[in-house]
């Protein structure tokens, strides 16, 4: 055996390459398939926790003859943009411990969720896809689309509503209204499930009598990173997101 095979075959049995190899394949995983999420707020409670883990797909919109748009009902996570959703991330580092840190961010936090390209993702339930009209409410408080009542058994705590003495005709008015609101071509109107603390797409909406003034946060089709697949930790809430 010739000495330069000798050396390859040492350099491809050390520890060290073996390591540096599970990194990249992780990496490529977390990338193009799965990525671990943390999730941040309560705004989706109580179909998912604050810190629960989960898996999201990267592939659930991006296979072929998929047309790359979420179905309402999906619980989806997605880029923010600064502008519609102020807020997150972190300051960037200032100091050589803030660099180390940083770096072990990069290196080990997301594996577990909290690494540098999960500060700036939210998850949400998307209500209503392109073209789709969305208003609230129904005469017995139900968010509707195109006209219809949707039925929305994940919804936890949701605003105020009672008939004929706090709705959408009532002074004052029920904050679970909003006027009707049209979803234009590569955007998503998303909402949290823990309706009366979610700071959701339609948020800036409610109580306004007219949505023309671009209240809305949209979420653009494009921003979509993939779909909350499963949670893995904790373990007792371990299991399919539905």
């Amino acid at each position: 055996m010739s000495e330069e095979r000798t050396r390859t075959r040492r350099v491809l049995g050390h520890p060290l390459t073996h390591f540096l190899a599970a990194l990249l394949i992780l990496g490529l995983t977390q990338a193009f398939v799965v990525k671990m999420f943390v999730v941040p707020s309560g705004s989706m409670e109580r179909t998912l926790e604050v810190d629960d883990r989960l898996l999201m797909n990267r592939l659930a919109y991006s296979l072929p003859g998929d047309d790359g748009v979420p179905d309402a009902g999906d619980v989806v996570i997605f880029h923010t943009r600064e502008d519609l959703w102020p807020g997150g991330g972190t300051p960037p580092p200032s100091s050589f411990l803030d660099w180390v840190k940083h770096g072990a961010k990069w290196v080990l936090g997301d594996l577990i969720g909290i690494g540098p390209t999960t500060d700036h993702l939210l998850v949400k339930r998307v209500i209503g896809a392109p073209g789709q009209t969305v208003k609230c409410c129904s005469a017995d408080g139900r968010l509707t689309i195109d006209g219809q009542p949707l039925e929305e058994p994940y919804v936890f705590e949701d605003l105020p509503f009672e008939p004929g003495s706090l709705d959408c005709s009532t002074t004052p008015r029920s904050a679970r209204c909003f006027p009707p609101v049209t979803i234009p071509g590569g955007k998503l109107l998303v909402m949290g499930d823990h309706r009366s603390a979610s700071g959701d797409g339609i948020a800036p909406c409610r109580g306004s009598a007219d949505a023309a003034d671009g209240c809305v946060r949209w979420v653009r089709v494009d921003d979509v990173l993939g779909e909350a697949l499963v949670g893995v930790w904790p373990i007792s809430r371990a299991g399919g997101v539905r």
